[in-house]
């Protein structure tokens, strides 16, 4: 007999959490021998709904803008 908690969460409870908040997974990796870079990689996966997205790269372009030091609204 399967029992149920009151607490358990459907699939789509968490996929509309998922959608909702967004989950972004940042890689970063680089490979050396002997002090000589090999192989650079960079992934930025964002599981988002398009309005958590636009808001997120937004954001993004903005701490982008911020470290190559150019005033916001102004173009690169």
């Amino acid at each position: 007999m399967v029992q149920h908690s009151p607490d358990a969460s459907s699939l789509a409870e968490v996929l509309d959490r998922i959608l909702d908040k967004g989950i972004v997974v940042d890689v970063w990796a680089r490979i050396s021998l002997v002090g000589i870079e090999i192989l650079t990689v960079e992934s930025r996966v964002v599981v988002a709904s398009v309005d958590t997205y636009l808001h997120y790269a937004e954001e993004m372009a903005k701490i982008e803008q911020a470290s190559i030091g150019v005033a916001p609204g102004v173009p690169a």
